[in-house]
């Protein structure tokens, strides 16, 4: 069955959500790969670092897993119309979702303030589009009061069938590192559902017996829409919403709804919130990206905020970290082409980066040359840089800085 293909479904029996489990709708979700990071590791301080690419799920982010189940509900249910309000993955993740399932679905979205490359998949697969004048969190309040006057079924976090098919990646992960459990997961931070979910799969797979422990989760946030880091340092611990600011678009939230599932998630496993800025978020990105991975800006905010907690002392060198990827990198090509051109960060953002956070930018930026379509020229070039390069390499294997 196709179930038993799925990465959520073949989970089933800690999914006790639907009747009926041939009817779920799945694009044959989950089972997505965890990847070695040997170079990050080195250059975040830990001898042993892995991440756990929810980018390769079928359209694209981490979103899936959480889709294939809630929206099998809306099917058992007897829905026709499915809705959510999105900064992009989610929006992609239901349109397919409600696609394979051949049921019509509404996207809210905030107007000028979204990834187009994420609503293109929605568009692609058949969902109304609506862009309201407002933020994210305008849209989802709007939303839930349309759900309560029409017989649409709401598929954002807040539905609860969401995580429980987001927790199940905790249980991949666990599969793939043989039941040896990491010390510390470090999930990015936008509507707060995903570090939600993943700490219910750890803490289920603990009472089941199936593991002795819990990693240390923690959430890292942009620093232009970090109410949970706000709330996390806050002696008051008072959750105060704020105007989100940030280019990694998919955490882009000022009010997240999951917020105190998150911080008790936190706490229940003793992890940290932190907040990066937005050069950290591009370093960290490109970082990634040189290791021949790749991901989301959202994503980043994991590799930038395991520095601090390193720096911080809270990770260990000899601690085993997995760094969880939600999007693809291919979700927001146009930060990676703005960023590779020198096009991405202000000039305010680049002043108080450091001298040595300016070299590695320079070193990993790596922009398209333009040349004349003369051999003489083509070749010239392609001498001068392969000469730069084999300095760099022979630099670097002695030790010194590229």
């Amino acid at each position: 069955m196709a179930v038993d293909q799925s990465g959520v479904w073949r989970f089933r029996e800690l999914l006790p959500i639907v009747q009926d489990v041939e009817r779920v709708v799945t694009l044959r979700e989950g089972n997505t790969p965890l990847y070695e990071m040997p170079r990050c590791a080195e250059l975040t301080g830990v001898d042993w670092l892995l991440a756990k690419h929810q980018g390769m799920n079928p359209s694209g982010s981490f979103k899936d897993t959480g889709m294939t189940a809630a929206l099998s509900v809306a099917v058992e249910r007897g829905f026709q119309w499915v809705a959510c309000a999105s900064t992009g993955n989610t929006s992609a993740a239901m349109a397919a979702y409600a696609a394979r399932a051949g049921l019509r679905c509404i996207v809210f979205i905030p107007d000028g303030k979204i990834a187009w490359g994420k609503l293109s998949q929605a568009m692609d697969y058949g969902a109304l589009t609506v862009q309201l004048k407002t933020d994210f969190d305008g849209c989802l309040n709007l939303l839930t009061r349309l759900v309560r006057q029409f017989p649409i079924y709401l598929l954002n976090s807040v539905n609860p069938y969401r995580l429980e098919g987001q927790k199940t990646p905790a249980m991949e992960m666990m599969e793939q590192m043989e039941w040896q459990v990491p010390e510390h997961l470090v999930v990015p931070g936008g509507n707060l559902g995903n570090s939600s979910a993943l700490g219910k799969g750890f803490l289920e797979m603990k009472h089941l017996g199936l593991i002795q422990r819990v990693p240390k989760i923690s959430v890292i946030q942009a620093e232009g829409a970090n109410p949970l880091y706000r709330w996390f340092t806050d002696e008051n611990q008072e959750m105060k919403p704020v105007q989100a600011e940030t280019r990694a678009t998919a955490i882009r939230i000022g009010n997240p709804a999951s917020w105190k599932k998150a911080s008790r998630v936190i706490e229940e496993t003793g992890g940290w919130c932190e907040q990066v800025s937005e050069q950290e978020i591009a370093l960290a990105k490109a970082e990634i990206g040189a290791e021949g991975v790749g991901c989301e800006p959202a994503s980043a905010v994991t590799l930038a905020g395991l520095k601090k907690l390193v720096a911080a002392g809270r990770v260990k060198r000899e601690q085993r970290v997995v760094l969880l990827l939600t999007g693809h990198t291919l979700k927001d090509p146009q930060y990676t082409i703005d960023y590779h051109r020198g096009e991405l960060l202000t000039a305010a953002e680049i002043a108080v980066a450091t001298v040595s956070e300016r070299a590695q930018h320079e070193a990993l930026r790596k922009p398209p040359m333009v040349l004349e379509a003369e051999e003489a020229v083509v070749l010239k070039a392609l001498e001068t840089h392969m000469a730069t390069a084999n300095a760099e390499d022979t630099n670097t294997t002695h030790g010194s800085p590229a």
